[in-house]
């Protein structure tokens, strides 16, 4: 299975990926009264400087890639939903907090490990394409590749099944 898409590169303002992009960042809590999900995604970066207008720019299909520790802090699940409302087709990071990671997987929004992302030298607009079973993603503008962490069966599956549980419907336990 392979995931195609137009790339928003989290950089800081000296052109660093950026790491520990906290729950807060992604979702800020003063929004945590929204309910609705298809609501959540015009709040997606809001509080990641220099990211606010992320929103407005991202459309259905296009790829996230960050730096390490990607979702860390809370549990908050809008940070994954916010994401999955604007239709973002994967998420890159060198690595992933915890509970975002297993949030991300429980609700089949696709996330992948590329510890040497930089190896595509990608910037704001390229494309790539991310095979998930090999781990393979290729710059599409530049021909640049690297290699992520393949999806295990599981989390593979539970994409396919869209969430998990729709993934434990299907056990039929």
């Amino acid at each position: 299975m392979k995931i195609k898409g137009k790339v928003w590169v989290l950089k800081d303002k000296e052109g660093n990926l950026i790491s520990d992009i906290d729950t807060d960042m992604i979702f800020h809590n003063r929004y945590l009264a929204i309910t609705d999900i298809n609501e959540m995604g015009q709040y997606a970066l809001d509080n990641l400087e220099g990211w606010e207008d992320f929103p407005k720019k991202a459309k259905k299909g296009d790829v996230v890639i960050a730096g390490e520790n990607f979702g860390s802090g809370s549990s908050r699940q809008q940070a994954v939903d916010c994401f999955k409302a604007l239709g973002i087709a994967l998420i890159v990071a060198k690595s992933f907090g915890a509970i975002y990671k297993r949030n991300a997987i429980n609700s089949a929004l696709p996330i992948i490990e590329a510890r040497n992302i930089e190896e595509i030298e990608a910037t704001d607009g390229d494309e790539i394409e991310v095979d998930i079973d090999t781990g393979l993603i290729v710059n599409l503008k530049n021909g640049k590749k690297t290699y992520a962490k393949p999806f295990s069966k599981v989390q593979k599956e539970i994409l396919e099944a869209g969430g998990l549980f729709e993934f434990a419907k299907k056990l039929d336990v």
